[in-house]
This record gives C-alpha cells, structure tokens and sequence, in this order.
C-alpha cells in the first residue's frame, strides 16, 4: 500500500494562454497540505484535475494508489471527501434530506456522525438551503465531507465564509482528522494563517507554476524578513535577497537566511510574507489569463 495519499508527477494542462507546466509534488498520508497562491494561480484547476474532473494534457496523478481518472478511479473517490468553494445544492433541500441522498450516495455513510456534526456546527436540520448563510453552507458540505469516512479530505477554500471562530473550530477537525495515518488533507485557502496553524507542507503555485512545495517549518527557518539601507541589501551575496519591498528611507527584504553574513539582524517572516514576496519577485500578482473563464 502506497505511503502517498496524492503523487503527481510532470503534470501538464494548457488552454488559451494558461497553462500549468510539469508539476510534481507528493502529499504522505498522516499530512496536510496547504495549496497557496493568488487568484488565476491554478489552485482549483489543480484540484480538478486531482479528482478527475478534468482531462490532463500530459504528466500522472495517482490519487489513494489509483491514477486519477483512471478506471478504478470511480471506486476511490468513496475515501475522498471534497469541499468546493461552492457548495452546489439545490435551495429547496435542508440537512435532513441531503443527509437521506448522500445516504445512497456513499456505502460508508454513516447518519450518526452526520446528525452530531449537524449538532456541533448549530445547522438547522429543517431549513432550506436557500436561507443558509455563506458560513452555513460550508459548515454543511465540511459535515457531508467528513461523514462518510474518507481517508483523503480534499477542500477548495473550504474556511472561506466562516467566522473566526468557526474557522479554528473547523481546522481543529481537519487537524484531529489527520491524526490517523492513513488519513491526509489538501487545502486551498486564501487565509494563509489558517494554513500555518495546521499544515505540514506548503505549496505554493504562481501563473500555473509551483514554486515551491516543502515543509513548512523549513520554509519558516530558511526564510527571514531584513530591513536595511538599500546599499546594505545591494552587497549581500547572490541569492540572498527573493524579494523587497522599498522607501525613502529603508528597505524591507525576504531573505535566505543561511546567506547573511554571521550576525546580521534578521526577523521572521509568516507564511504570508513569504509569499507575497515571492509572487512579486516571480511577475508579480495579476491573474493568468483563461483559467477563470475556462475552468470556473
């Protein structure tokens, strides 16, 4: 058996002017991965692809052993639980009858769990769909993910909407969920603190391309946040700086911090320095072209 929830490997998928190009990245089980990155990144097309929902242009996704798509592929999407960005119910159901519909959707369906996460996260079995709240709605389709007992949980900006305190309530399940090891997560999320509460891994993507994909507290230790004068940035070794920020008065710099010379005063950076830094430093912010239109 595979210690891999997900391996990707060479993925590549074009259209128009988007593309992602030869991405490889791999999830162990027993993790969580944070996917990261700005609007027209590529995060949804990926996950798409993951789950088979899209055709690939060349490379391989193995999903829980099986390749994505694949004709044993129908069988594993029974241990992969999925949070959309939107949860597409019709406005009519409550939680009650989508519960009595995913009943004979999924052979491990189990109605007890179902009914106390309704319970713990306060949704109104009874009341339609339709006057959910935002938060609500993915409240609902985390209790649906989780209730019937997948073994890879895969969520596209699944906090978005939620509350701050519903919001830590929810990476705690997600958190609790990978203590079994044969159990893992990828979450897509705009909230990139939520991620370094939670996550093992990072990865981070930029116009289709993933720029990095490493432990977290690696990234935490390697990277530092420098403020200097811009003559003090300018004579540090080659590879030292990934990104700046500048005024009048000083500058602001990522940097590697095995690169600095012995005792020069560094401060950390969060995950969100990191890759705000980063994504300047790679072309800067603005969405890729066709992946909202085509993909959406």
């Amino acid at each position: 058996m595979t210690a891999n929830a997900i391996e990707i490997k060479n993925l590549t998928k074009r259209r128009g002017g988007f593309a992602i190009e030869n991405l490889s990245l791999t999830l162990p089980k027993g993790c969580i991965m944070g996917l990261v990155g700005e609007n027209g990144a590529g995060k949804t097309t990926l996950i798409r692809l993951i789950l088979g929902a899209l055709q690939k242009d060349g490379g391989s996704i193995a999903v829980l052993g099986k390749e994505s798509g694949g004709k044993d592929f129908r069988a594993v999407k029974e241990n992969i639980g999925v949070v959309p960005d939107e949860i597409g119910l019709p406005d009519s159901m409550n939680a009650k009858l989508v519960g009595s519909v995913m009943r004979r959707i999924y052979k491990q369906w189990d109605g007890a769990l179902y009914a106390n996460y309704l319970q713990e996260m306060s949704l109104p079995a009874e009341q339609p769909f339709k006057d959910y709240s935002r938060g609500m709605k993915m409240k609902l389709g985390i209790a649906v993910a989780l209730s019937h007992r997948p073994q890879l949980l895969i969520l596209d900006e699944a906090t978005n909407g939620l509350d701050p305190v519903a919001r830590d309530e929810a990476i705690g399940r997600f958190a609790e969920f990978t203590r079994n090891e044969d159990h893992a997560v990828l979450i897509s999320s705009h909230i990139v603190g939520d991620l370094e509460k939670i996550c093992d891994y990072i990865a981070f993507m930029h116009k289709g391309r993933l720029l990095l994909c490493e432990e977290k507290d690696v990234l935490l230790e390697t990277y530092g946040l420098l403020h200097c004068a811009a003559q003090t940035l300018a004579d540090l070794p080659e590879g030292a700086v990934i990104g700046k920020r500048e005024s009048p008065y000083s500058v602001e710099a990522l940097v590697r911090k095995d690169l600095l010379p012995a005792g020069m005063p560094v401060s950390n950076a969060s995950l969100e320095d990191i890759f705000v830094f980063m994504a300047k430093g790679n072309g800067g912010a603005e969405t890729a072209p066709f992946e909202e239109d085509f993909f959406a």
